[in-house]
């Protein structure tokens, strides 16, 4: 297992980081030993070396019932994946809470906390889990394992919610990285590229977030809601890692602005995925708000009504956000509005 020593030595470089967790390559690789398909492929491959014969067909991965991989092995995986997606979002929320703090509050996150040492430190503890140790170590074991257990194996991690990659807080940390680079104090200071290109960019008119991660992991997402049609607006995240605007959101889950998503039913489900449940655990994207408050991109003019036709893309500004957000606002007052009449009405009887 190649990747595993070239891990060891990833790990080791970063020595600032000795406090973030990792997976456990040596216990994993001791179990795989035990696999019975691991030790048949090492007989055929030494059979094979003296015939020539081609490989190929009996590298189809583990029997239907494999007692080391179905027993240990995931298992073992998936708690470590757990530990470490669960470090990863800690500290991102950790990260983007001191950026978006003010004033006192910000002081007060700075003493309170011995591990804040700049934001370039912690950006790189993000990358550094959010990629090199988990997804090219999924990928090293599914090749070994190939079709039915790590099918299995992955859809695990997908109903658990362990894929970091459509993790709200990696997409917060991209768009605080842009906003860091891009800021108003970024010339006064040196932001180095810790996220190798993270852009907003467009394909076939609908904005999308992306960042290149390695050459040969490069994560796209999208950012148009699927209810409205539109660019997020006040996104936010789904459990299951769909971006939707809170109104939208607030709209699919049957709830007033008022009570918010938590209030939500537990059998209400995502309008995209259908997964019941997604409601009440999601994450404000307040980074990626502000990006594309202050960001030049393309947005579908059906929300308010412009100069342009309905369903037109145009170039927006400042300037139309600000529309948009006064279009918001008068939807969110008269809500609140009904609500708080509603609860009056109730109270007294009437």
């Amino acid at each position: 297992m190649k990747f595993c020593k070239k891990y060891r030595e990833y790990m080791k470089q970063r020595e600032v980081n000795v406090d973030l967790p990792g997976v456990g390559f040596k216990q994993l690789k001791k179990i795989l030993k035990r696999c019975p398909k691991r030790e048949s492929i090492a007989a055929t491959n030494s059979n094979a070396s003296r015939c020539g014969d081609d490989l190929d067909s009996s590298l189809s991965g583990c029997p239907d019932h494999c007692p080391v991989c179905d027993g240990t092995f995931f298992s073992s995986l998936l708690n470590e994946m757990s530990t470490v997606v669960g470090c990863f979002n800690e500290r991102a929320q950790k990260l983007l809470g001191l950026h978006l703090a003010t004033g006192l509050q910000k002081y007060m996150i700075w003493f309170r906390s011995k591990q804040w040492k700049s934001h370039s430190g912690l950006i790189q503890e993000g990358k550094e889990l959010v990629v090199y140790a988990m997804i090219n170590a999924i990928a090293d074991f599914k090749e070994i394992h190939y079709c039915k257990q790590g099918q299995a194996f992955i859809s695990q991690a997908q109903i658990k919610h362990l894929e970091i990659l459509r993790s709200p807080w990696l997409c917060e940390l991209i768009a605080f990285h842009i906003n860091l680079r891009e800021g108003k104090h970024a010339k006064k200071r040196a932001v180095p590229d810790l996220f190798d290109g993270c852009s907003l960019a467009f394909e076939f008119e609908k904005p999308i977030l992306s960042c290149a991660l390695f050459d040969s992991v490069k994560v796209d997402i999208h950012l148009t809601c699927s209810i409205c049609l539109d660019t997020v607006f006040d996104p936010v995240a789904l459990t299951c890692g769909h971006i939707l605007c809170y109104m939208c959101a607030c709209s699919a889950a049957s709830v007033n602005i008022v009570d918010g998503l938590k209030a939500a039913n537990p059998r209400k489900k995502c309008p995209l995925c259908r997964e019941a449940g997604v409601y009440e655990g999601a994450v404000h994207l307040e980074e990626l708000n502000i990006l594309l408050s202050r960001r030049p991109v393309k947005l579908l003019c059906s929300s308010i009504k412009l100069p342009l036709n309905c369903f037109a893309f145009h170039y927006s500004c400042p300037e139309y956000w600000e529309q948009r957000l006064q279009a918001e606002r008068v939807d969110r007052v008269r809500q609140t509005k009904e609500y708080w009449e509603s609860q009056c009405r109730a109270f007294m009887g009437v």
